[in-house]
């Protein structure tokens, strides 16, 4: 009789066997493990890539984000209103022709970011901010450019403002009130030039035209056609002493052809017949101010 599971007595064991380890028996687990888990990570990989390569993804993406555009449209949420708020001198029609949507297209249709984008590129519009406002109103918020001057450059007029960006050579007609620059570093050198005008209003208004003469400093002139010939520095210190004789003398009004305000401590003018006359300033205002003979 032979009993299962007992060695019989007697039995010889073969000298070629060996009995399997703990260690090998982790092993053999291990590399099944891991094969089932390579052959998924293959197999999802695999899958992925074809998925990609076949469009399916895309398709099943613009599928859901239509579908979803659909039952929020049906919802109500639908482009009723467009609201822009900072406009003053950008097209309105170059505006709505930028959103490009459609009174009742669908709200979520519209992507602000790419009508972002677009308005950033219109010159007048230094900043701008798009956003959809639920349930039924596209918001743009602009921040325009100023501007500044016109800017004479080869026989061409440009409207341009105080970093010297152009904002159109379109439709000048309505700033021809602004002082008109000209000259290499014009466009760059215009807002300090203003600047400093403005703190002489007196003497602001009655500039016509700048030039800006070799690169350095600036030649004004005044709607009565008078000539002012500033320095390369100190301009407020100039403009200073041209108002206290403009507030004395009146003597933008008088007949003249010139003023030269190149030099510290005299102004030199020319009347219209051609006679140029020296004086110092300090004399000009003792003389202003006990009732001397005008210029």
């Amino acid at each position: 009789m032979i009993t299962i599971g007992k060695k019989r007595k007697g039995a010889r064991r073969n000298p070629n066997y060996k009995r399997p380890t703990k260690r090998w028996d982790f092993f053999v687990l291990w590399m099944r493990r891991f094969g089932f888990a390579l052959g998924a990570f293959v197999f999802v990989v695999w899958a992925g890539a074809w998925l990609y390569l076949s469009g399916a993804i895309e398709s099943a993406a613009d599928w859901s984000r239509h579908k979803t555009i659909e039952v929020s449209a049906d919802a109500g949420f639908r482009v009723a209103n467009i609201l822009v708020e900072g406009r003053i001198n950008t097209d309105p029609d170059v505006l709505l022709g930028l959103v490009n949507v459609q009174q009742g297209d669908p709200l979520f249709s519209f992507n602000p970011q790419s009508a972002k984008e677009l308005i950033e590129r219109v010159s007048w519009v230094k900043s701008v901010q798009v956003e959809r406002r639920l349930p039924d109103t596209i918001y743009i918020d602009l921040e325009e450019r100023a501007p500044l001057a016109l800017w004479q450059n080869a026989g061409k007029l440009f409207l341009i403002d105080a970093q010297g960006a152009v904002l159109t050579d379109y439709g000048l007609k309505r700033f021809s009130g602004l002082v008109m620059v000209s000259g290499e570093g014009s466009k760059e050198n215009a807002a300090e030039l203003l600047r400093t005008l403005q703190a002489e209003p007196k003497i602001y208004e009655r500039i016509e035209s700048a030039q800006f003469v070799a690169n350095r400093r600036w030649d004004l002139k005044t709607t009565e056609g008078l000539h002012i010939k500033l320095p390369a520095e100190d301009i407020g210190l100039a403009l200073r002493r041209l108002a206290m004789m403009e507030e004395d003398k009146a003597i933008l009004g008088k007949s003249l052809e010139h003023i030269d305000l190149r030099k510290a401590d005299r102004v030199i003018v020319q009347t219209a017949p051609g006679k140029v006359q020296e004086f110092s300033v300090d004399n000009f205002l003792k003389a202003a101010h006990s009732g001397g003979n005008d210029i």
